[in-house]
């Protein structure tokens, strides 16, 4: 029960700071976007390091190093994905793709569920399909350009949220700040070769420091989360985080939410009761 509360409360951040980070990156360059949110993010992750305590062992260094690797790509792809748009259909399509190779590498682990955990966990994948089904009529089409972006999107949060998860369990939040530490580097030092390709345009500072603030306590409430559940729940609960990006598009940005995707919120909630049993 504490690993599935860890992981909504995860998702929901996730999904905040998505919905920020996206509209943050329709305001400027995404690189101008991410080279604030990444290093408040740090910001944040040491902060809390004296509270929760870090070892730099050589698998917190090795994983850590690894998940801000892929952080690094997540943060860019998914930022610059949810700037084209549209969100109601681009969030999911990561989400999706974020939770399925996790889901595998756990139960290649050997991870067991319970019956309901094994009603569940299908019904929870089957949600985020839901959300991310069809455009229907009248709903923004979004471009392959976008969808390729998505799904490479979806792919680095996997693996940074699967490389977390392998980090030792001993070690504090040493592999977040290992993580954000070299995710921010990678961020800034493209940014550096790139300058004269970011054009002139301010980035909307306050909305970029939000989305990293609430990602460092999304890569948080993840790690709590995965050390006392199983990954195969934790990272299809965590996905969900589409749920709060679509319904943040619907209610600021007037995108339309298809009856499929209600269907599929309904079916989360569903989805979370039988895993909470489990």
């Amino acid at each position: 029960m504490i690993a599935l509360l860890l992981a909504l409360g995860s998702s929901l951040a996730y999904g905040c700071a998505d919905f920020l980070g996206g509209l943050g990156a329709r305001k400027a360059h995404v690189l101008r976007t991410v080279m604030i949110a990444a290093p408040a993010s740090l910001a944040v992750e040491l902060l809390l390091w004296p509270f929760l305590g870090a070892s730099f062992s050589a698998g917190a260094l090795g994983w850590g190093a690894a998940s801000g690797i892929a952080s690094a790509a997540a943060f860019a792809l998914l930022y610059r994905t949810l700037a084209i748009g549209p969100m109601n259909v681009l969030s999911p399509v990561t989400a999706l793709v974020s939770a399925v190779l996790p889901v595998a590498v756990g139960l290649l682990q050997g991870e067991h569920l319970g019956a309901a955990g094994l009603v569940g966990l299908p019904l929870a994948l089957v949600a985020v399909i839901l959300v991310s089904a069809g455009h229907g009529a009248g709903s923004a089409r979004p471009s392959r350009t976008a969808l390729l972006s998505a799904f490479g999107a979806g792919g680095a949060i996997a693996l940074q949220l699967v490389f977390l998860h392998q980090a030792p369990s001993d070690t504090g939040v040493a592999p977040l700040v290992i993580g954000r530490a070299v995710s921010s580097a990678v961020i800034l030092a493209a940014a550096g070769l790139m300058y004269r390709r970011l054009g002139s345009e301010r980035p909307a500072y306050a909305m970029s420091t939000a989305a990293g603030v609430l990602d460092s306590m999304a890569n948080l409430l993840f790690l709590l989360a995965a050390r006392s559940g199983d990954l195969t729940v934790v990272a299809v609960i965590t996905a969900l985080y589409s749920a709060g990006t679509v319904l943040l598009a619907r209610s600021v940005l007037a995108e339309r939410i298809r009856r499929g995707q209600l269907v599929g919120l309904g079916t989360a909630a569903v989805a979370v009761s039988l895993l909470a049993l489990a």
